[in-house]
């Protein structure tokens, strides 16, 4: 692979939701096969940047010749082949899932375009947004090797650790759910579906009787998240946009989830 040159590097705002992100979440973990190159991220920084640029190349190739020969000659579907070939792949998806949905969202934004017989302009719009999400990623897996090499980062394992306690439970969910976007981003609705019920079943269910003491409505209202308003969404053809809004909105109450248990278990020592 031979990376482009004078490609610009998109140093976005989301690093700093990267930072609390990664922070936030006691065990990294990625569906499938990944490689060891995940747990040393530092070393294969150059070959991530060049793996980017590579993609960026390859993406505005298949837009150049939809402009040139149409939608047949373009091949949309290499595009997601290209993005599965990287290792870079694995480095975002398992160090920070909601600009890995990015990506998948921008790659089917720009495949959707092409395959519709969409303006020109249209396809390049797509294809701007996807390379934001690109350069995005490379910026968060930078700062992800700078907390690795500082031990802030658990070891990415390839299936996840059980959490021990409630807020670890409660995080451990709200990672779940960016998973949730991730796959259906990756137009894969069935899969989304499953990892909410799954999520429900395996782990807030776990939670709801501690919770239950400290705020009943609130576990009401995340009940009807899980069962209804999230899975309508998925099932409802919505877009990624608005499913991640309903996944952000369900974090939100996780966090005064979280807040509420450790208030509570903050009071419980300081009674004994």
């Amino acid at each position: 692979m031979q990376p482009l040159s004078g490609v610009r590097k998109y140093r976005g705002l989301g690093l700093a939701l990267a930072f609390l992100t990664m922070l936030a979440t006691s065990q990294a973990s990625a569906n499938g096969e990944i490689g060891a190159h995940v747990n040393n991220l530092k070393e294969h920084l150059d070959q991530y940047t060049e793996e980017v640029s590579w993609l960026v190349g390859k993406f505005g190739g298949v837009v150049d010749t939809y402009e040139k020969q149409g939608k047949e000659a373009a091949h949309s579907d290499s595009m997601i082949e290209y993005w599965e070939e990287v290792d870079f792949h694995a480095a975002i998806e398992t160090h920070y899932v909601p600009v890995y949905a990015k990506i998948w969202q921008g790659i089917f934004g720009v495949k959707q375009a092409i395959d519709n017989g969409a303006s020109i302009a249209k396809v390049r719009e797509e294809q701007a947004k996807l390379d934001r999400a690109l350069w995005q990623a490379l910026g968060a897996v930078k700062l992800a090797a700078q907390y690795q090499q500082k031990g802030l980062l658990a070891k990415v394992q390839t299936t996840a650790a059980e959490p021990t306690t409630a807020p670890e439970t409660l995080e451990d969910i709200k990672h779940r759910l960016d998973r949730v976007v991730a796959k259906y981003a990756e137009q894969l609705p069935e899969a989304a579906t499953t990892i909410v019920h799954d999520t429900y079943l395996q782990r807030f269910e776990g939670v709801e009787g501690a919770l239950i003491e400290q705020d009943a409505d609130l576990v009401e209202d995340l009940e009807k998240d899980f069962n209804v308003t999230l899975p309508k969404a998925l099932e409802g053809q919505a877009s990624v946009d608005d499913v991640r809004k309903v996944v952000e909105a369900m974090q939100a109450k996780l966090d005064r989830a979280k807040a509420l248990l450790v208030k509570a278990e903050n009071n419980r020592k300081d009674v004994f």
